[in-house]
């Protein structure tokens, strides 16, 4: 008997990131720096986050996919688009970054 309330994950490699000492410009001298952790106040870019803020200009929840800031305030991706900005005191894990990134 097949369930048609079911959807497949759909699962797509994203990897891990690049091991580089700083970024290079089109003719590769360096441009810009890497940042030295790649923890910051617990979090990795890549995780899967769930932000509830609950005071400030973007009062809301938001469920995505974070890439951090060394000062402590991350980037959102979620479904509906990018939000910048989200204290890290807001987010709390999800799903660890593991190399994948999953849409159901």
């Amino acid at each position: 008997m097949l369930n048609s309330k079911r959807k497949p994950l759909l699962i797509k490699a994203t990897g891990h990131g690049t091991r580089q000492m700083c970024r290079t410009d089109k003719f590769g001298f360096p441009d810009r720096y890497v940042p030295r952790f790649k923890f910051v106040k617990g979090f990795q870019t890549g995780d899967i986050v769930k932000a509830i803020v609950s005071s400030g200009k973007k009062v809301g929840q938001y469920l995505g996919r974070v890439a951090i800031r060394s000062i402590g305030s991350f980037n959102i991706s979620t479904a509906s688009g990018l939000v910048q900005g989200i204290n890290s005191k807001y987010c709390q894990t999800i799903h660890k970054k593991d190399g994948y990134s999953y849409v159901a």
